[in-house]
């Protein structure tokens, strides 16, 4: 197959729980993949090669060809990548589940069990801006901890979205009050986000244009 953007004009999302039936046939991958499982650690290995194989699955039937013409390069540790003209993917864990995101444009997603337990109050204070903190300083309990979780899922999201890092950006990324869109201060980039919620997780998906999250599909897969 050519490089040719396909796969359709909307976001589609995968989502999968670490429990479900995977295949663990190493034949699926390629050989660059082999070298790199051969240098992690059990059961990282495992984890490794059934997350590369999921993703070759969902994106083949996405574009409709044969897993093993998906042009994907994902080294462990790394943001995947596809070909160009193959559109763009990104890739969230959590303790339980998977996330992949397809779009035609650059796209960002986070998953998280939506009942994640952490210091939401210090975590705000230490890295949300001024004009976040003045928004939520006057909740507490678990109103605070659901309004801490969405935004923290959006800025990292949106930190996928630009491909940089959390040390580096996650203090220049703002979420709006409404949780609709993201703007980062230091490059002056706003972007569109959306927050979903499915079983026992919440996720947040972060693109350029809006336009792409109207039609946003989510599978079970």
């Amino acid at each position: 197959m050519g490089g040719r953007t396909i796969g359709g004009s909307v976001t589609a999302l995968w989502i999968r729980e670490s429990r479900s039936e995977l295949s663990d046939d190493p034949s699926g991958l390629t050989a660059e993949e082999m070298v790199w499982e051969e240098g992690l650690p059990q059961p990282r290995a495992k984890q490794f090669r059934r997350s590369r194989l999921w993703m070759r699955s969902c994106l083949a039937s996405l574009h409709g060809c044969s897993a093993e013409e998906v042009p994907l390069t994902a080294p462990p540790g790394a943001a995947p990548l596809l070909a160009p003209g193959w559109g763009y993917i990104s890739l969230s864990h959590c303790v339980d589940a998977c996330l992949l995101a397809w779009s035609p444009q650059p796209v960002g997603v986070d998953l998280e069990r939506a009942d994640r337990a952490f210091p939401a109050d210090a975590l705000m204070r230490r890295f949300f801006t001024g004009v976040e903190r003045s928004d939520l300083v006057a909740l507490q309990g678990e109103r605070l901890r659901r309004e801490v979780l969405d935004r923290w899922l959006i800025k990292e999201a949106a930190i996928k979205w630009q491909r940089g890092t959390l040390a580096g950006d996650l203090r220049f990324w703002e979420v709006s009050p409404c949780l609709r869109w993201a703007r980062h201060g230091d490059l002056a980039v706003e972007i569109a986000v959306e927050l979903r919620s499915q079983g026992d997780w919440r996720m947040a998906v972060a693109v350029a244009d809006k336009q792409l999250l109207q039609d946003c599909r989510l599978c079970l897969a």
